[in-house]
């Protein structure tokens, strides 16, 4: 298997803050898109989680992906987000791909 790189965390927004953080994450998918290496950058929600988003990201490697926080208008998505964040948020899962279907 190619080695890519794959990230997937979870965000803990504010009482009350969960569908505005993930509709800042949706925009910046948009233009996460754009970037050099992003196979996948996916945003979900737990319907029994109430305040928690998850990001799951497979770019070509951690280059690239360390890259796209350099894409034009993300640093500001960062900015926008964090004021609505339930605390400093945790580094995400680096995990290993194995294989499967799409990869």
């Amino acid at each position: 298997m190619t080695n890519k790189y794959l990230l997937h965390g979870k965000l803990t927004a504010r009482d009350g803050h969960r569908d505005e953080l993930a509709n800042i994450l949706l925009e910046a998918s948009k233009l996460i898109a754009t970037a050099k290496g992003c196979k996948l950058y996916v945003i979900c929600k737990d319907e029994n989680d109430t305040n928690s988003v998850y990001v799951t990201e497979i770019w070509d490697n951690k280059e690239d992906h360390d890259n796209s926080l350099k894409v034009e208008g993300v640093r500001e998505l960062i900015m926008k987000a964090m004021p609505i964040l339930d605390g400093q948020p945790t580094k995400g899962h680096e995990l290993e791909i194995l294989g499967g279907a799409g990869i």
